[in-house]
């Protein structure tokens, strides 16, 4: 998946697994991508798996709720 693609699943997974609004999810995404945490991701676009979209739904949870 490309880039973008990869943002909107690790924010639907939020919204899925954390019974998070997608509003709320949307702004932790976007905090998350402020503050760099996407920059591998925009690198190497290898890395945009869903299995990857799993681990950094659950990290960006855990830091921006």
């Amino acid at each position: 998946m490309n880039y973008e693609e990869y943002l909107d699943e690790v924010t639907t997974l939020i919204v899925e697994k954390y019974d998070v609004a997608d509003e709320t999810a949307v702004q932790m995404v976007m905090h998350a991508q402020a503050n760099d945490f996407f920059i591998a991701h925009d690198d190497d676009p290898a890395i945009c798996s869903l299995e990857r979209a799993h681990r950094d739904a659950k990290t960006i949870f855990t830091q921006y709720k």
